[in-house]
């Protein structure tokens, strides 16, 4: 899977606006459909208070947080699975995507064109859910056909397997033609390998993204549904509770205005003002990178304190290779300890006292916060 999020929506929701947020580097913007034709794509720092704390114990010359890449796709429109308004194009940028975070509007602005002259949050989810399950039964029609022509193939092995992809698409076919997103199908591990090669777009994890205005975001913070732009937000989270989905509340405007503000004192007293603890960004972007099955070790030191990501159910050897290629192929073993035991104890020194420092092979799977020292040799 694709270690990206894909930010998508109908037209004039406040993609843009909340991709150039996040990354920090404006994206094009305009109040009319398909601005985005070509995706933007942004690198953004995974902020995690377990890395600041870490710098503030050891000291180190440099902190490098996790980052992840998020992806700025054009505005689709009903008919897009069969190209309107570039349909197909930004199809095939969704398709290359591993989470998708959907952009609903949910304020009220005259200024700001709805390209269906209304603001109705289930309308839009659903005019982008229909096209998205399309182009997956285009997708799985072709795909069907060619598993089809397998089963005339005289060898077994081949025949085995083109029977496995036909009874997984029978039941993705059943999910998407009642509505649903291929995900829910009840597909086994072998079922969901042979039709990997498909990239159903609907296969992905997904994450709503309410975006609200000022008075929106406010009423939310304070607990309140008192403003239009909350009910609006509340039907999509109503939505996304059947569909056990995720859902993110923020206001791409405000966002924009707090990305501009380098003090840090400042930019704190911006976000006490509005009632939040941090950005709704940054719970956007640990939405994503959980989504995309993701964790991070750390290692830490006096030139260094660093996040690195992984896998969930990654070895120790696998973590070393992030760090470089030797590492995994020499590895010998991990000296590992928890970032809860230095937040506790204070020092790896202490950490050894208590006995929580320990020493790991080959097979220790790597736990999120796990602090580690590599040793390997080639």
């Amino acid at each position: 899977m694709a270690l990206n999020c894909g930010i998508v929506g109908l037209p004039n929701v406040g993609k843009s606006t909340i991709f150039s947020a996040l990354s920090s580097s404006p994206a094009e913007t305009a109040n009319y459909s398909f601005c985005t034709i070509n995706p933007n794509v942004g690198v953004v720092n995974v902020v995690d208070e377990r890395l600041d704390k870490l710098a503030e114990i050891f000291k180190p010359k440099r902190k490098i947080p996790a980052t992840m890449e998020f992806v700025d796709i054009a505005g689709l429109v009903m008919g897009a699975s069969k190209g309107e308004g570039l349909g197909n194009q930004f199809l095939s940028h969704i398709r290359e995507v591993g989470v998708i975070a959907h952009v609903i509007r949910c304020f009220d602005d005259p200024d700001i064109i709805h390209v269906a002259n209304k603001i109705d949050p289930d309308a839009d989810i659903e005019t982008i859910n229909v096209e998205l399950a399309l182009a997956d039964l285009e997708t799985l029609a072709k795909r069907r056909e060619r598993a089809e022509r397998s089963l005339k193939v005289q060898g077994k092995p081949e025949q085995k397997n083109a029977e496995m992809v036909l009874a997984a698409l029978r039941k993705i076919e059943t999910v998407l033609e009642k509505g649903g997103r291929a995900l829910a199908a009840a597909l086994s591990e072998d079922e969901k390998a042979v039709i990997y090669d498909c990239h159903f777009i609907t296969m992905k994890p997904q994450v709503y993204v309410c975006n609200v205005d000022e008075d929106g975001i406010k009423a939310f913070t304070a607990g309140s549904a008192s403003v239009k732009s909350n009910e609006y937000a509340a039907a999509v989270q109503r939505r996304a509770a059947a569909e056990g989905a995720e859902v993110i509340v923020i206001c791409g405007k405000f966002e924009a205005e707090l990305t501009d503000i380098e003090d840090v004192e400042e930019k704190k007293a911006f976000l006490a003002e509005i009632g939040l603890k941090e950005p709704g960004l940054t719970a956007l972007t640990h939405a994503a990178y959980r989504l995309l099955g993701l964790r991070t070790f750390f290692t830490a030191g006096a030139d260094e304190c660093r996040a690195w990501t992984i896998h969930a159910g990654d070895t120790a050897p696998k973590a070393a290779g992030v760090i470089h290629t030797d590492f995994e192929r020499g590895f010998i073993k991990a000296e590992v300890y928890s970032y809860g035991d230095i937040v506790l104890y204070g020092s790896e020194t202490k950490i050894k006292e208590a006995g929580k420092y320990r020493l790991e092979g080959k097979e220790y799977v790597v736990q999120d916060g796990d602090v580690i020292f590599f040793k390997f040799n080639v």
